[in-house]
């Protein structure tokens, strides 16, 4: 996007919508579009200035939140932590971690070789006692696996999620007794189990004295982020401290950010991509992804080869639009998957007909050069591709700190709240959320049975 014009297809990304329906919308006068030789559609951004993800960006305080920096140390303390994405934002942002745990080997060893003081326990987290850490830790997250609960019993509460890592997450939450914590997930959270695994997460919240913010599902592109992933945020403020502050959620970036400014020097990054191990097609695969032109997919194919390449899918509905897709240098990335050559969720370079290398896998969600992942090719993607995007948890760590600073700047202490004898409010839970399936987490051996 530049300062004046936006493209159809980064018009729909940042609208959260297809090509399609923004299609319809021109077609019934809603919006005026434009057409330039090569036959690419574009806006002018004053003729969609009322849109408001477009006022938004027009309107952004975001050069004023990147200043944003905490009165003090704020400790924090990380669960699922993974290849870094999300404790590497907050970071960035102000926090100083006393505790990691990640299950991963791989990524245990990534995050030791970038940050060697870090506190990184590696090992099941059903194995750790965080009662050490006891109102030691301003602020605790976790981008807690989404499993199916148990509902034999009727409070749909605390207990009944014992076999979960969410119970692990709530469990730490009730051992360290932090100030504020974050929960991060796939958008389709409320959908789960047919919306009983949210309502058992609201009621758990509330039984241990949390108030949860109205949560929301954060898209990447809007935080400069070159890539179309969105994942669900819920943050929770303890009950004796909530009425005291008022989270803000950070403003959005004034650009869109795409390919070129992952691969290419300039705002976002100070130099170009450097080379890196990735990825080779099959020379079968190779010869069938050179017929497909940037931004394109299976449906540029000669219907020959579309059905050799696709069998048995291409007789199944919807647009599967991820097979046999290259990517566009100049939109944002489809959502990173695990692995940038599978069939079924391709990510092919835009102009070289190969599969995206590691640093620009690590560029696309906004992980710095120096930031290096252990373990093979498979491990390292693995990281990559389930990580938060660095740029999007620094975004909401600015926002965190600038809560935080809210509460030392009330002169807020426990004691004073004890003595006052405050009645603490009940606040009705609520969220928005939107859909779509949870992520593959890893696979614990000895999570507890729901009976147990």
């Amino acid at each position: 996007m530049t300062s004046s014009s936006i493209s159809l297809n980064n018009f729909a990304d940042l609208l959260g919508v297809s090509r399609a329906t923004v299609e319809n919308w021109i077609k019934s006068g809603k919006y005026l579009s434009h057409t330039d030789d090569n036959g690419h559609i574009w806006f002018n951004i004053s003729d969609v200035i009322e849109v408001p993800e477009i006022k938004a960006m027009t309107s952004s305080d975001w050069e004023n939140e990147m200043n944003v920096i905490p009165t003090r140390d704020y400790t924090s303390a990380e669960l699922f932590a993974g290849g870094g994405g999300l404790a590497l934002g907050m970071e960035m942002a102000g926090f100083h971690h006393l505790l990691l745990n990640e299950y991963d080997h791989n990524a245990c060893d990534t995050l030791r070789k970038n940050r060697p003081e870090w506190n990184v326990i590696e090992g099941d987290i059903h194995d750790i006692d965080f009662t050490p850490f006891r109102d030691k830790i301003d602020f605790l997250s976790g981008g807690f696996p989404c499993q199916a609960f148990s509902y034999a019993g009727k409070r749909l509460g605390f207990e009944e999620t014992r076999g979960t890592l969410f119970f692990e997450l709530a469990r730490a939450v009730k051992e360290i007794n932090p100030k504020v914590f974050l929960g991060e997930n796939v958008r389709g959270l409320v959908e789960h189990d047919g919306g009983r695994t949210l309502q058992t997460i609201r009621n758990v919240i509330s039984e241990l004295g949390y108030t949860l913010i109205e949560p929301r599902v954060m898209r990447a592109i809007q935080y400069d982020v070159p890539q179309k992933r969105e994942r669900l945020i819920l943050i929770a403020v303890r009950n004796d401290i909530a009425p005291f502050v008022e989270f803000q959620w950070p403003d959005v970036s004034k650009s869109l950010r795409t390919l070129r400014d992952a691969f290419f020097a300039g705002d976002l990054y100070t130099n170009d991509v450097p080379p890196s191990d990735g990825q080779k097609y099959p020379e079968s695969k190779q010869k069938v992804m050179a017929l497909v032109p940037e931004g394109g997919d299976w449906r540029n194919l000669p219907e020959d080869i579309a059905r050799e390449y696709m069998k048995g899918s291409y007789h199944l509905g919807g647009g599967k639009t991820g097979m046999a897709r290259r990517l566009a240098m100049d939109e944002p990335s489809l959502t990173l998957t695990c692995a940038p050559a599978q069939k079924q969720t391709e990510r092919c370079h835009p102009i070289e007909t190969r599969p995206l290398t590691i640093r620009e896998y690590a560029r696309i969600q906004t992980f710095p050069d120096e930031w290096t992942f252990c373990g093979n090719l498979s491990a390292q993607y693995r990281q990559i591709g389930n990580a938060v995007p660095v740029n999007l948890a620094w975004a909401i760590g600015r926002s965190l700190i600038r809560l935080f600073n809210q509460i030392e700047n009330v002169g807020f202490f426990e004691e004073e709240i004890i003595s006052s004898k405050m009645v603490k409010p009940y606040i009705k839970l609520h969220g928005l959320f939107e859909g779509m399936v949870c992520d593959k987490g890893i696979t614990y051996d000895n999570t507890a049975s729901p009976s147990e």
